[in-house]
């Protein structure tokens, strides 16, 4: 059965975000991908960057469906894992041993302004036990900068957020670099990106 799903978001931003992990990933090990939704991206990158393992996940039975689909439409199964069931709220998450002993970073794509704040401080503070000195994080999607929108559509695109629930919205940099240093992170890059979106590349570092 094809239970594949399709998001026009990633059509407009796949190569932009290729480009930036181009110059970040490693050429082996396994990437956590949280909030992977259809499973596009992850299929995406499994075959632009072959030499790593890329473990999808996503809380939604219809969207861990719709990775397996794909996983299975671009003949991947021999290379790619099956999507993990992760609720990046409910901690610790549950990680196979080998994913733990490899896991060289983790990105996360259009999801902190469509869950809770407490989404957020979930994130970094999983990814802080995970990731080793060095190794990264990297966020995609829009922000604020110093508590302001950077254009009139990602305004108006946050109060759409906020009206379908109160807990969403675009999030200001700032304050997510706190819960990143909080987490043993610092900020090694902002990319602006098409569509008035950032990548946000964040680097593991000794408290």
């Amino acid at each position: 059965m094809d239970n594949r799903l399709f998001f026009h978001a990633t059509e407009r931003n796949r190569e932009s975000i290729g480009e930036v992990l181009s110059r970040i990933l490693l050429t082996r090990g396994y990437i956590l991908e949280i909030g992977s939704g259809s499973g596009e991206h992850g299929v995406i990158f499994q075959k632009c960057f072959p030499e790593i393992t890329w473990q999808s996940s996503d809380p939604e039975l219809i969207h861990r469906k719709s990775i397996s689909s794909w996983i299975d439409h671009e003949e991947l199964n021999l290379k790619m894992p099956q999507p993990l069931d992760i609720n990046v709220e409910k901690i610790p998450w549950e990680i196979p041993s080998e994913l733990l002993l490899y896991i060289q970073g983790i990105i996360s794509i259009n999801m902190i302004h469509i869950a809770s704040w407490n989404c957020t401080k979930s994130l970094f503070n999983e990814s802080g036990k995970l990731l080793k000195n060095g190794q990264f994080l990297m966020l995609y999607g829009p922000f604020k900068i110093g508590n302001k929108h950077i254009s009139q559509s990602n305004e108006l695109f946050d109060i759409s957020l906020r009206m379908q629930n109160k807990s969403w919205g675009v999030r200001d940099l700032g304050e997510v670099n706190k819960e990143a240093t909080k987490n043993g992170f610092i900020e090694e890059e902002l990319i602006g990106m098409p569509a008035n979106n950032f990548s946000v590349i964040y680097r593991k570092v000794s408290l």
